[in-house]
């Protein structure tokens, strides 16, 4: 049985200190604004502080997905060293990433009959994409073959839960994911919306909160309702810029469940874009997600 690679892409918004420590390759998404291009690379390009320091300061950035000869030299250098690959990937309903590396697969595997590349839409981004990577090489390191892993995620997936709220509204206005004049209403009110990541991997609308505390709230509520198992799984916490309601979130969580360890990290600027500063995320696995 061939060795095999887990690989990934910056939407999974992992720590740089544990993709360093784990040697993990990824594929690069870009942001542009104010006339520079920056690759989203879990904060070494482009830092987080900074990008949501100029989204505060006007910014209006522009995301794309990886282009195919990213994912086409990073899947050689991997199949050139004989292993195979399973690539961990942003939601189809999210990015147009995975077009990219599929298409980067077809001429790998038809260059290299011996190699193959898996991928894998895990139906969410940001923390929820990484913590299904680190579950991956866990899985690895118990010696799981990588059609185990695979099969894993594809019948797991669905448990994966993502909630989110954030602060303004305006950033989900401009990338489409919530009409003018419902954002003005919004404002205007105070109210903060309540997010989810649905089966099909798309943004929806689960309710409303009045006010940034109720949000937050809401958020430790979903988690305790749902997570099943939570001894033997990483939550996962990311935010855009907001590092002591992360902590606050991870307070009101512990109070009512033992998780075995909490990730909290910042939301990188693919997925914060349309987010903006503030924004509030948490990721477990538990109830389908068509069970809400």
């Amino acid at each position: 049985m061939r060795d095999f690679h887990i690989f990934t892409d910056s939407c999974s918004d992992l720590p740089i200190e544990y993709v360093k420590e784990k040697n993990l390759e990824f594929a690069r998404l870009t942001c542009t604004y104010n006339g520079q291009t920056y690759y989203d690379d879990f904060g070494q390009d482009l830092s987080h502080k900074k990008f949501f320091d100029d989204l505060r300061n006007g910014a209006t950035p522009l995301t794309s997905q990886p282009s195919v000869d990213e994912f086409y030299r990073k899947f050689k250098t991997i199949v050139t060293s004989g292993k195979d690959i399973l690539y961990i990937c942003v939601s189809t309903g999210l990015s147009g990433t995975e077009n990219s590396a599929t298409i980067a697969k077809g001429m790998i595997e038809e260059e290299n009959p011996e190699a193959k590349v898996y991928i894998v839409n895990v139906l969410t981004a940001s923390l929820g994409q990484g913590i299904c990577v680190i579950k991956a090489l866990e899985m690895k390191e118990q010696g799981k073959s990588i059609d185990e892993i695979a099969n894993y995620f594809e019948s797991t997936k669905q448990k994966l839960n993502t909630f989110m709220t954030v602060d303004d509204l305006n950033h989900l206005k401009r990338g489409g994911r919530l009409s003018s004049a419902a954002a003005i209403i919004g404002i205007i009110l105070h109210i903060k919306p309540m997010l989810r990541i649905d089966h099909n991997g798309k943004v929806g609308v689960l309710g409303k909160a009045r006010g940034r505390k109720a949000s937050i709230n809401k958020l430790a509520e979903l988690v305790i309702d749902r997570i099943e198992n939570p001894e033997d799984q990483i939550l996962g916490i990311c935010h855009g810029d907001c590092i002591e309601e992360a902590l606050k979130l991870k307070e009101i969580i512990l109070e009512k469940v033992k998780v075995k360890d909490v990730m909290i990290n910042y939301t990188g600027p693919a997925v914060g874009t349309h987010g903006g500063p503030g924004n509030l995320a948490v990721f477990f696995m538990g109830k389908e997600r068509s069970n809400i």
